[in-house]
């Protein structure tokens, strides 16, 4: 079969309408690929180069210029995405790069992979708390925390909220302290009409399933000096200079360590055609927000049984998920209520990973910290969980479902 032949049977098999499922189900993400998706995606099946390729490049160039960022490298998920960052700055290339023992402030509400490409390069973390009303750390605590040893900070930009970026880049510019902005979930998100990831010496952005876009597997950094890119893409492929130096006639000429955190050109293929969507994606989301916010508090069964995740001053958000926090007084109850909800088909899961000082690993490797300076971030663990927020508008049977669901609160 000829290729354009295969292109229109392929067509038509992701053009049928498919019959939703009768029985209800909310996960934290319903048909993330679009027909369209998948379509680019059997392009790159057919065309038998699905390494990356020339689709990688068409949309790192494309998301740098969106976003706003002088240039951006594809890796193969937000998590490697961080481990560049932090080896970008020990790298020996690097003029000023940081030495083994330098501290590195995290948040102690974070992901693993924010946590240990901290460790795995050789720095010290530093846990600090977050703001219970953004669960991103505040200009406030990084002054209180930092030290003359601290070196870098890595900031999350949790479920699509921020903090005071500009006020926190300027401080810590003056300081002369690097900063991650680890923006995995944070894609589309825009501070003072800037978009998060870009205030940082590095920006990171995963593309796994139930993000803003999703490429199943994937991710991208951005930064904007030329150093930090020739670094990171000889890191990306195993200390190959190939991408960097193009006059070398040495095929194999290897000028650094390196990983292999190439992405695919197929999950390029499908990033790419979603990423052109996005804006639609965050509408759609936020509007799906909304109408449940509506739907709970104009309930005859209200009682502020919730706190809703509201987003920073001068933010323009683009949310991943519907954080809810129980009241104090339904603390007791929340795992019997989770199993509740997982049990009538609402998928939930944590703020992130929770407190991750409570994480099994952290007394394997004998990370230090004081829990009661982490107060907020336990807090946030305690009372906190989070439901999808689909890329389709939800209709009204759907969201009375969910919220009759989540005000059976009440019974427990």
């Amino acid at each position: 079969m000829k290729y354009q032949e295969k292109l229109r049977l392929i067509k038509k098999i992701f053009s049928k309408n498919t019959k939703e499922n009768k029985n209800f189900f909310y996960p934290l993400l319903t048909d993330g690929y679009s027909s369209s998706d998948l379509q680019e995606a059997s392009k790159v099946l057919l065309s038998g180069r699905l390494t990356m390729s020339k689709i990688t490049k068409k949309f790192e160039k494309y998301f740098a210029k969106k976003i706003g960022s002088k240039y951006a490298l594809m890796v193969n998920s937000g998590s490697s995405a961080n481990l560049l960052a932090l080896y970008c700055l020990i790298n020996p290339f690097k003029k000023n790069r940081l030495k083994k023992g330098d501290e590195c402030l995290v948040p102690a509400l974070c992901w693993s992979t924010s946590l240990w490409p901290i460790i795995q390069a050789g720095l010290k973390p530093q846990f600090a708390d977050v703001n219970l009303s953004t669960f991103t750390l505040d200009l406030e605590t990084i002054k209180k925390k930092i030290t003359k040893k601290t070196k870098a900070v890595m900031i999350l930009n949790v479920l699509g909220n921020c903090s005071e970026m500009e006020k926190i880049k300027s401080f810590l510019n003056k300081k002369k302290i690097f900063l991650i902005e680890d923006s995995c979930e944070a894609l589309g998100s825009k501070y003072k009409k800037k978009y998060l990831g870009t205030f940082g010496d590095f920006g990171t952005y995963s593309f796994y399933y139930s993000h803003q876009i999703t490429s199943a597997e994937g991710g991208m950094i951005v930064c904007n000096s030329k150093e930090d890119y020739n670094i990171l893409k000889s890191l990306r492929a195993h200390g190959w200079d190939r991408e960097i130096n193009k006059k070398n006639i040495k095929r194999f000429n290897f000028i650094n360590e390196g990983f292999n955190l190439r992405p695919l050109d197929i999950t390029a293929a499908i990033g790419f055609n979603q990423f052109k969507r996005l804006k639609k994606l965050k509408v759609t989301r936020a509007k799906n927000r909304n109408n449940i916010i509506k739907f709970l508090t104009s309930s005859k069964k209200w009682n502020n049984q919730f706190s809703f995740f509201n987003p920073q001053k001068n933010l323009d958000p683009s949310w991943f998920g519907f954080p809810l926090m129980l009241n104090k007084n339904k603390l007791q109850s929340k795992n019997k209520f989770l199993k509740y909800l997982n049990k009538n088909k609402i998928e939930t899961r944590p703020i992130i990973s929770g407190n991750f000082v409570n994480q099994p690993a952290i007394k394997k490797y004998n990370i230090k910290f004081r829990k009661s300076e982490l107060q907020n971030s336990q807090e946030i663990e305690d009372r906190g969980f989070f439901i999808g927020l689909p890329t389709k508008i939800l209709d009204r049977i759907k969201i009375n479902k969910i919220t009759n669901l989540l005000l059976n609160v009440n019974n427990f």
